[in-house]
């Protein structure tokens, strides 16, 4: 089922930390992790909503399950709106504290971390990543293009209207980010039904496989899909969409926002439509984001963030920019 990657957690009560502990200790039992690195990720998140409670503004904490073709892994990430860091490298070392603790609580997390890392910036705040995998010493598959996404539910429903879903071949690589109409479980039964459309659809071509969702989807409430190829041999990025998900392709240099066309997928989209595309020597990254994201994004914000994981940045537009009346998405991929 095609659904929310991340659940939020807000962390400005003391009170509730356990029951976020809680939580997450459950969906990780449910996705089938070994005890002892359950164990781990317990600290982690008492490490984590600690820290969000004592510097955070409105803090955040954003909780995945991803399968990982069959080794899963947890993924937490924490957002604050704090002071932010004035040299994070040296804030991970033990016995570096600001508010008269310790100072083991960074230095922690990142041992017990089987990826870790932290961006910060003064006056704007914090973004810690932290991986908690079942299997972390089994070889990880390396992919040519790497995706992260982040899809959070609208507050108070408990199923997200947005929904992501890829398709991987020798050849190629293809996406789809789906926006159901209005919010909830009929949103989210004309997502679901967009991605099993997009999975049994034999062919590469974006505009195809949309007219393809569009005859399968028709008695859903319809959605706004964007959907994205790249091809291996010729480094191509190919592009098509109905609807108001916002496409971003960017590099060392330029970016370029994608057109879509008006529509609605399932109700009503155009006679005439045709891929567009991007080579990726000069366009390596695209960002699609849902309605739930404000469009006015400015990358050059975010200095020095290329040296980052891709979830880093994914949750840094989130956080600055996430409407929280709407299902919330941002995917990032990027070729390596």
């Amino acid at each position: 089922m095609v659904d929310a990657t991340h659940i939020s957690f807000p962390a400005d009560d003391r009170s509730y930390f356990s029951l976020i502990k809680k939580e997450i200790h459950r969906k990780a039992t449910e996705a089938g992790m070994n005890p002892s690195k359950i164990s781990e990720l317990d600290l982690i998140v008492a490490e984590m909503t600690s820290n969000l409670f004592k510097y955070s503004d409105g803090g955040e904490l954003l909780m995945g399950v991803f399968s990982n073709e069959g080794s899963p892994y947890i993924e937490l990430i924490s957002i604050d709106n704090g002071p932010g860091m004035i040299n994070p490298a040296r804030m991970m070392q033990d016995g570096v504290s600001t508010s008269n603790t310790l100072g083991h609580g960074l230095g922690s997390m990142k041992r017990l971390s089987d990826t870790f890392e932290l961006y910060s910036q003064i006056g704007w705040g914090t973004i810690v990543l932290s991986r908690v995998y079942n299997e972390p010493d089994k070889p990880k598959v390396k992919n040519e293009v790497t995706m992260r996404p982040i899809v959070v539910y609208k507050p108070g429903e408990k199923t997200s209207g947005d929904g992501f879903v890829y398709k991987k071949t020798e050849k190629y690589l293809k996406m789809m980010l789906a926006d159901g109409l209005g919010h909830g479980p009929e949103a989210n039964k004309a997502v679901n039904e967009a991605a099993v459309a997009f999975k049994v659809f034999p062919d590469y071509n974006p505009t195809e496989t949309i007219r393809f969702i569009h005859s399968a989807i028709k008695k859903t409430r319809g959605a706004v899909i964007n959907i994205i190829g790249y091809d291996y041999a010729r480094k191509v990025w190919t592009s098509a969409g109905v609807g108001n998900i916002a496409v971003r392709f960017f590099g060392p240099v330029n970016f370029k926002n994608h057109m879509s066309y008006n529509g609605i997928v399932g109700h009503n989209i155009p006679n005439t439509m045709n891929d567009q595309s991007y080579h990726s020597e000069e366009f390596n990254q695209v960002m699609l984001c849902s309605d739930g994201i404000k469009t006015r994004i400015d990358m050059a914000k975010y200095p020095m963030m290329y040296k980052y994981d891709l979830t880093i940045l994914a949750a840094a537009i989130y956080k600055d920019h996430a409407r929280r009346n709407d299902d919330m998405s941002v995917i990032i991929a990027r070729v390596k």
